[in-house]
Protein backbone atom coordinates (compact mmCIF):
# COMPACT_ATOMS: atom_id res chain seq x y z
CA UNK A 1 0.00 0.00 0.00
CA UNK A 2 1.49 3.13 -1.05
CA UNK A 3 2.10 5.67 2.37
CA UNK A 4 0.11 9.39 1.07
CA UNK A 5 1.96 12.38 1.48
CA UNK A 6 0.70 14.75 3.37
CA UNK A 7 3.66 16.99 4.27
CA UNK A 8 2.59 20.09 3.44
CA UNK A 9 6.11 21.56 2.55
CA UNK A 10 6.19 18.82 0.11
CA UNK A 11 5.29 20.10 -3.68
CA UNK A 12 2.23 18.19 -4.54
CA UNK A 13 3.11 15.57 -7.30
CA UNK A 14 2.77 16.66 -10.81
CA UNK A 15 0.09 14.71 -13.21
CA UNK A 16 1.77 12.91 -15.81
CA UNK A 17 1.46 14.64 -19.83
CA UNK A 18 -1.66 12.45 -21.72
CA UNK A 19 1.55 11.77 -24.05
CA UNK A 20 3.70 9.35 -21.71
CA UNK A 21 6.37 12.04 -21.36
CA UNK A 22 8.16 13.10 -18.15
CA UNK A 23 6.22 16.22 -16.51
CA UNK A 24 9.08 19.38 -17.45
CA UNK A 25 10.13 20.30 -14.17
CA UNK A 26 9.70 23.87 -13.17
CA UNK A 27 12.64 26.50 -13.49
CA UNK A 28 14.11 28.00 -10.48
CA UNK A 29 14.95 31.37 -9.96
CA UNK A 30 18.51 31.91 -9.81
CA UNK A 31 19.69 33.03 -6.34
CA UNK A 32 20.92 36.83 -5.82
CA UNK A 33 19.79 40.30 -5.68
CA UNK A 34 16.18 40.67 -7.30
CA UNK A 35 16.32 43.57 -10.12
CA UNK A 36 13.92 46.11 -9.70
CA UNK A 37 12.71 47.07 -13.88
CA UNK A 38 12.25 50.92 -14.72
CA UNK A 39 8.54 51.61 -13.71
CA UNK A 40 7.54 52.45 -17.24
CA UNK A 41 7.72 48.25 -17.23
CA UNK A 42 6.45 47.46 -14.02
CA UNK A 43 2.91 45.62 -13.47
CA UNK A 44 1.72 48.89 -11.01
CA UNK A 45 -1.18 47.09 -8.51
CA UNK A 46 -3.67 48.37 -6.70
CA UNK A 47 -3.89 46.41 -3.39
CA UNK A 48 -6.57 46.48 -0.89
CA UNK A 49 -6.49 45.25 2.72
CA UNK A 50 -9.97 45.30 4.52
CA UNK A 51 -11.97 43.38 6.55
CA UNK A 52 -12.84 43.73 10.65
CA UNK A 53 -9.87 42.06 11.78
CA UNK A 54 -6.49 43.24 12.72
CA UNK A 55 -3.45 43.41 10.58
CA UNK A 56 -5.04 46.23 7.43
CA UNK A 57 -2.39 48.60 8.14
CA UNK A 58 0.42 46.38 9.73
CA UNK A 59 0.34 44.95 6.50
CA UNK A 60 0.64 47.98 4.58
CA UNK A 61 3.78 48.43 7.11
CA UNK A 62 5.29 45.29 5.73
CA UNK A 63 5.29 46.54 2.05
CA UNK A 64 6.43 49.48 3.01
CA UNK A 65 9.48 47.85 4.47
CA UNK A 66 10.18 45.77 1.83
CA UNK A 67 9.84 48.17 -1.34
CA UNK A 68 12.13 50.47 0.60
CA UNK A 69 14.29 47.37 0.89
CA UNK A 70 14.31 48.01 -2.89
CA UNK A 71 15.27 51.44 -2.92
CA UNK A 72 11.92 52.16 -4.11
CA UNK A 73 10.14 55.81 -3.09
CA UNK A 74 7.70 54.69 -0.57
CA UNK A 75 4.76 57.12 0.88
CA UNK A 76 2.06 56.85 3.26
CA UNK A 77 -0.85 59.20 4.19
CA UNK A 78 -2.80 58.26 7.23
CA UNK A 79 -6.42 59.60 6.88
CA UNK A 80 -7.55 59.20 10.47
CA UNK A 81 -4.57 59.36 12.89
CA UNK A 82 -3.38 62.42 14.19
CA UNK A 83 0.03 63.99 13.31
CA UNK A 84 -0.05 65.31 17.14
CA UNK A 85 0.75 61.65 18.10
CA UNK A 86 4.14 59.93 17.46
CA UNK A 87 3.23 56.45 16.64
CA UNK A 88 5.74 53.68 16.11
CA UNK A 89 5.35 53.38 12.64
CA UNK A 90 6.16 57.01 12.18
CA UNK A 91 9.66 56.60 14.09
CA UNK A 92 10.47 53.51 12.35
CA UNK A 93 9.86 55.00 8.98
CA UNK A 94 11.86 57.66 9.37
CA UNK A 95 14.62 55.73 10.23
CA UNK A 96 14.23 54.03 6.92
CA UNK A 97 13.52 57.19 5.31
CA UNK A 98 10.36 56.73 4.53
CA UNK A 99 7.73 59.71 5.39
CA UNK A 100 4.28 58.78 6.95
CA UNK A 101 1.98 61.87 6.83
CA UNK A 102 -0.98 61.94 9.11
CA UNK A 103 -4.05 63.55 8.01
CA UNK A 104 -6.84 62.85 10.68
CA UNK A 105 -7.06 64.29 13.63
CA UNK A 106 -8.00 61.02 15.64
CA UNK A 107 -11.34 59.00 15.56
CA UNK A 108 -12.83 61.82 14.15
CA UNK A 109 -15.88 59.53 13.14
CA UNK A 110 -16.88 59.77 16.71
CA UNK A 111 -16.87 63.85 16.21
CA UNK A 112 -20.60 65.45 15.86
CA UNK A 113 -19.25 68.03 13.36
CA UNK A 114 -19.85 66.58 10.22
CA UNK A 115 -18.88 69.71 7.78
CA UNK A 116 -14.86 69.66 9.67
CA UNK A 117 -14.58 66.23 9.26
CA UNK A 118 -15.70 65.88 5.47
CA UNK A 119 -13.40 69.34 5.07
CA UNK A 120 -10.39 67.49 6.68
CA UNK A 121 -11.03 64.31 4.28
CA UNK A 122 -10.93 66.79 1.28
CA UNK A 123 -7.75 69.29 2.71
CA UNK A 124 -6.25 65.33 2.97
CA UNK A 125 -7.19 63.95 -0.41
CA UNK A 126 -5.86 66.88 -2.23
CA UNK A 127 -2.46 66.33 -0.68
CA UNK A 128 -2.81 62.79 -2.16
CA UNK A 129 -3.83 63.70 -5.31
CA UNK A 130 -0.90 66.10 -5.43
CA UNK A 131 1.31 63.44 -4.93
CA UNK A 132 -0.76 60.58 -6.92
CA UNK A 133 -0.45 62.98 -10.43
CA UNK A 134 3.23 63.94 -9.48
CA UNK A 135 4.59 60.98 -10.21
CA UNK A 136 6.54 60.87 -6.75
CA UNK A 137 6.32 57.62 -5.34
CA UNK A 138 6.62 54.12 -6.46
CA UNK A 139 4.40 52.93 -4.06
CA UNK A 140 2.08 55.17 -2.52
CA UNK A 141 -0.03 53.75 0.74
CA UNK A 142 -3.34 55.41 1.59
CA UNK A 143 -4.15 54.01 5.15
CA UNK A 144 -7.68 54.14 6.24
CA UNK A 145 -9.19 55.75 3.50
CA UNK A 146 -12.06 53.40 3.45
CA UNK A 147 -13.30 54.92 6.44
CA UNK A 148 -13.92 58.65 4.46
CA UNK A 149 -15.85 56.62 1.67
CA UNK A 150 -17.87 54.81 3.83
CA UNK A 151 -18.86 58.22 5.50
CA UNK A 152 -19.05 60.08 2.31
CA UNK A 153 -16.74 62.28 3.28
CA UNK A 154 -14.86 61.91 -0.32
CA UNK A 155 -16.78 60.89 -3.63
CA UNK A 156 -16.00 57.25 -4.01
CA UNK A 157 -16.10 57.25 -8.04
CA UNK A 158 -13.98 60.47 -7.75
CA UNK A 159 -11.24 58.67 -5.63
CA UNK A 160 -11.18 54.94 -8.02
CA UNK A 161 -10.99 57.35 -11.15
CA UNK A 162 -8.03 58.75 -9.64
CA UNK A 163 -6.15 56.19 -8.43
CA UNK A 164 -6.94 54.34 -12.42
CA UNK A 165 -5.50 57.84 -13.45
CA UNK A 166 -2.02 57.25 -11.47
CA UNK A 167 1.52 57.41 -13.65
CA UNK A 168 2.20 53.37 -15.01
CA UNK A 169 3.50 51.47 -12.58
CA UNK A 170 2.68 52.73 -9.44
CA UNK A 171 1.57 50.94 -6.58
CA UNK A 172 -1.05 52.07 -4.24
CA UNK A 173 -2.52 50.41 -1.09
CA UNK A 174 -5.61 51.40 0.74
CA UNK A 175 -6.46 49.91 3.79
CA UNK A 176 -9.66 50.11 6.13
CA UNK A 177 -12.83 48.33 6.90
CA UNK A 178 -16.00 48.42 4.55
CA UNK A 179 -14.23 48.81 1.52
CA UNK A 180 -16.97 49.68 -1.21
CA UNK A 181 -17.55 47.38 -4.19
CA UNK A 182 -16.14 50.09 -6.48
CA UNK A 183 -12.85 49.93 -5.17
CA UNK A 184 -12.85 46.16 -4.76
CA UNK A 185 -13.36 46.07 -8.80
CA UNK A 186 -10.79 48.73 -9.20
CA UNK A 187 -8.34 46.78 -7.36
CA UNK A 188 -5.88 43.73 -8.42
CA UNK A 189 -5.10 42.40 -5.40
CA UNK A 190 -8.33 42.50 -2.34
CA UNK A 191 -7.17 40.73 1.07
CA UNK A 192 -10.12 40.50 3.68
CA UNK A 193 -9.18 40.38 7.53
CA UNK A 194 -11.51 38.16 9.76
CA UNK A 195 -11.44 38.05 13.24
CA UNK A 196 -11.05 34.51 15.15
CA UNK A 197 -9.54 35.95 18.29
CA UNK A 198 -8.97 39.35 19.73
CA UNK A 199 -7.13 40.60 22.97
CA UNK A 200 -9.51 43.16 23.50
CA UNK A 201 -12.73 41.29 22.75
CA UNK A 202 -11.98 37.79 24.26
CA UNK A 203 -9.60 39.76 27.02
CA UNK A 204 -9.68 42.98 28.09
CA UNK A 205 -6.42 43.78 26.73
CA UNK A 206 -6.33 47.35 25.13
CA UNK A 207 -4.10 48.15 22.56
CA UNK A 208 -0.04 48.09 23.30
CA UNK A 209 2.87 49.97 21.78
CA UNK A 210 4.72 48.19 19.13
CA UNK A 211 1.74 46.31 18.23
CA UNK A 212 -1.07 48.46 17.66
CA UNK A 213 0.74 51.78 18.18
Amino acid sequence: MTESRNDPLEAPERPAPANGRKAPIPKQKKPGAYRVPPRKDRHGLVIVNTGNGKGKTTAALGLLVRAAGHDLSVGMFQFIKSAATRYGEHVGAQRLGVEIIPLGDGFTWLSENIAEDRALAERGWSRVQEALSSGAFDVLILDELTYCLKFGWLDTTMVVDAIRARPAGTHVVVTGRDAPQALIDAADVVTEMQVVKHPYRDQGIGAQPGIEL
